[in-house]
């Protein structure tokens, strides 16, 4: 891997942090936006250290993950998306990391930007359209790696699926492409108002592609995270992969807690490109899951590993998955539960509208009683309420 010593570039001062709790929006004004700057604070170690018990995938309480912030109300990965996630009482958030040109880790699900950017209105990038093999598959558009830090911040995130969300194209142009360091400074800022211990779960995207082209994530989300004061065990924090190797150079790198994500079906990029037959299929197996158990701490299918969908749409039969899993010491972690109907089992959507909001709680609730531990949502505020109503009942 390629080391990196990526210069911070801006970050979210505390008073702007507390201002998202206010509802103020960060409003498109590159001018301001270029000067908004800040020096380090000494990382709350305090707040970061203790209250874990409610973040600890072994406690008494399942652990809501709000999916990119609070996905299904504001466009994803920005930091009114996780401002949202953790009014709305979700335990962790998620800011998946790509790299800019520069080596700066920024939230973004995909390097490829136009669908989560206005990118492809700025004529003055236009230039920069390109196809590129990204995991195998041929993709054009535009992509961070050809993209200063500073570039990046002249762009605007939109909604991704508008189509599922209108109401989130409400706020199109009024949010930046956050960095990491901006995500952790909001979390820091957050924990220091509520009191709260607030965990942050970044996922390395893309990492044997970044690796090939020179902008390894690694060293720079370590840095990151050792900053904040996230690098241990008990930090409220996880990092996730859905490759192998990159959580396993990690686990030499940092004591954070690991987790392997599991997609259905396939195989791990890294594991393709190395030719080494591992599935996603085998990872589930009593092997497989020994095997992760060596590097990981965490294991995280997709959810249909735990409970498949019948042909009807409804929920099926539950499997064994959890329990294997705890056999070997490994929390769960599903992903991801949506509130659209479009999104739901059958058993639980509300009307015929696709896009309107069922009932989440409906599919929450068979998952909790499978023995999983934690689940990803976009709706956090519906997550949290049926994890609690599960509580309740149980």
């Amino acid at each position: 891997m390629t080391t990196l010593n990526p210069t911070r570039m801006r970050t979210l001062t505390l008073a702007a942090a507390a201002a998202f709790a206010a509802g103020t929006l960060l409003v498109a004004n590159p001018a301001s936006a270029a000067t908004q700057t800040s020096a380090k604070t000494t990382p709350n170690t305090a707040v970061h250290g203790g209250g874990l018990d409610k973040l600890d995938l072994r406690g008494s309480e399942p652990v809501v993950f709000g999916h990119r912030g609070a996905s299904g109300y504001r466009p994803e990965h920005t930091l009114a998306a996780y401002d949202l996630a953790i009014q709305q009482g979700a335990d962790y958030i998620e800011p998946d990391v790509v790299s800019t040109k520069d080596g700066v880790l920024v939230a973004r699900h995909e390097n490829e930007i136009s669908g989560t950017t206005d990118v492809a209105d700025r004529p003055e990038f236009a230039d920069r359209k390109t196809t590129k093999t990204i995991d195998g598959k041929a993709l054009t558009g535009w992509f961070t790696e050809d993209f200063t830090l500073a570039e990046l911040k002249t762009l605007r995130a939109v909604e991704r699926i508008p189509g599922d969300r209108p109401g989130n194209t409400a706020y199109d142009g009024l949010f930046e492409v956050p960095t990491i360091e901006e995500v952790l400074d909001l979390v820091e800022a957050k924990e220091a108002e509520t009191g709260r211990t607030i965990g942050v779960a970044p996922e390395t995207k893309h990492p044997t592609y970044f690796d090939s082209i020179g902008l390894s994530m690694e060293e720079p989300l370590v840095k990151s995270l050792k900053r904040h004061g996230l690098g241990g065990k008990r930090a409220a924090a996880v990092i996730q992969s859905f490759e192998v190797s990159n959580l396993k150079d990690l686990d030499r790198m940092i004591g954070t807690k690991l987790v392997q994500l599991i997609d259905f079906g396939g195989a791990p990029y890294d594991q393709v490109v190395a030719g080494t037959g591992v599935t996603n299929d085998y990872l589930v197996t009593d092997k497989g899951l020994r095997g992760i158990k060596k590097y990981a701490d965490q294991v995280a299918p997709y959810k249909y590993y735990f409970i498949p969908r019948d042909a009807d749409g409804t929920l099926g039969e539950p499997t064994d998955l959890a329990t294997r899993a705890e056999r070997v010491g490994l929390p769960t972690v599903i992903w991801t539960l949506r509130a659209e109907n479009k999104n739901l089992p059958a058993e639980c959507r509300i009307g015929t509208d696709p896009i309107a909001i069922g009932d989440l709680a409906c599919e929450v609730g068979p998952y909790l009683d499978a023995g999983v531990d934690a689940f990803f949502t976009d709706h956090p505020d519906l997550g949290v309420a049926a994890r609690d109503a599960w509580l309740k009942n149980g």
